[in-house]
């Protein structure tokens, strides 16, 4: 396993991490989500991406009892917070209120002491950004987060974050996460560039596309998968896109990779990238996902994919 800075911080990531989104506490048992972060952690993975709202919480109580016999120092682990846990008017958003409850709500659920990144799950219109910056800055003071950072957020709105942390003299976000992978590129013009310039690192989500960058919907959406069962994949899961999952999938076979080792390596090619968040349901699916680590493509086969692709946004964009 090969590691990266979370951008000019000195936290340092595994390549490849693993997430808890629409897995642990959901589609995935207790049980099985243990044994496949024992199996992720001993090939390597050092970070752990959570949020409160996974699963209603028991995202984070599944993780926490999977990691609670592991050394914490060794662990990467982080947590969310924005949407609505309760019915509670306060228990949502970005307020000061609703991230000081928050937090103390992760940490316990988790059981340990601090977060070692916190993120604003999305972007609050009806909280002062301020307010969140000031609030993050506390805990980061407070001990209970190491680094915070911002998860959806467009450029602009990581450009306010930055501009009142260096206000209020104040921990800025660290770190972005986007959705980011082949059929999805649209942080490239704005955002990837605005993360760069202020030293955030990207740890981004979905880089395997909800799992059309594995191949398992080459022939439409399988009865009883993800795509099938919810609305996840309904832009991704176009007649375009489909035909391109064969055509990447030839490409990668012939460099000794599976589709979604090759959609990987694809990620990681961006040094600002600091990881790619996986999601897994076996313990197999780990195993594949490592290999792409420290894989390096050559330049032939980015511009074959890049043919195959034809989306690059920046070329569109002049």
């Amino acid at each position: 396993m090969n590691y990266r800075q979370v951008g000019t911080s000195g936290l340092k990531v595994s390549e490849i991490a693993i997430g808890a989104w629409l897995t642990y506490g959901g589609s995935v048992s207790q049980s099985r989500a243990a044994d496949i972060i024992t199996a992720a952690v001993e090939r390597g993975i050092n970070f752990i991406d959570i949020a409160d709202i996974y699963s209603r919480g028991m995202a984070e109580k599944i993780v926490g009892a999977a990691v609670k016999d592991l050394r914490r120092s060794d662990l990467v682990i982080s947590s969310k917070l924005f949407w609505p846990m309760s019915d509670n008017v306060n228990d949502r958003g970005l307020s000061r209120k609703h991230i000081m409850e928050s937090v103390e709500r992760s940490l316990k659920r988790i059981g340990t002491d601090y977060l070692d990144m916190y993120f604003c799950h999305r972007f609050d219109p009806e909280t002062e950004v301020e307010e969140t910056v000031r609030a993050m800055d506390d805990l980061v003071h407070q001990g209970k987060i190491l680094y915070w950072g911002t998860s959806v957020w467009d450029a602009a709105q990581i450009e306010r974050a930055i501009g009142d942390a260096r206000k209020w003299l104040a921990y800025p976000p660290s770190v972005e996460q986007p959705r980011y992978n082949m059929l999805d590129r649209h942080i490239e013009p704005d955002i990837m560039p605005t993360c760069n310039r202020y030293g955030m690192g990207l740890v981004v989500w979905s880089p395997l596309a909800q799992g059309l960058l594995t191949g398992k919907y080459s022939d439409g959406a399988p009865a009883g998968s993800r795509g099938e069962r919810t609305d996840w994949l309904k832009d991704d899961l176009t007649g375009e896109n489909i035909d391109k999952a064969p055509l990447l999938e030839k490409l990668a076979g012939s460099i000794d990779l599976s589709l979604s080792q090759l959609a990987l390596a694809w990620v990681l090619r961006r040094p600002e990238i600091s990881c790619a968040i996986t999601g897994a349901t076996s313990v197999k699916q780990v195993e594949e996902n490592v290999i792409a680590s420290g894989v390096k493509l050559a330049q032939d086969v980015l511009d074959e994919i890049e043919a195959i692709l034809n989306n690059d946004p920046t070329r569109e964009s002049v």
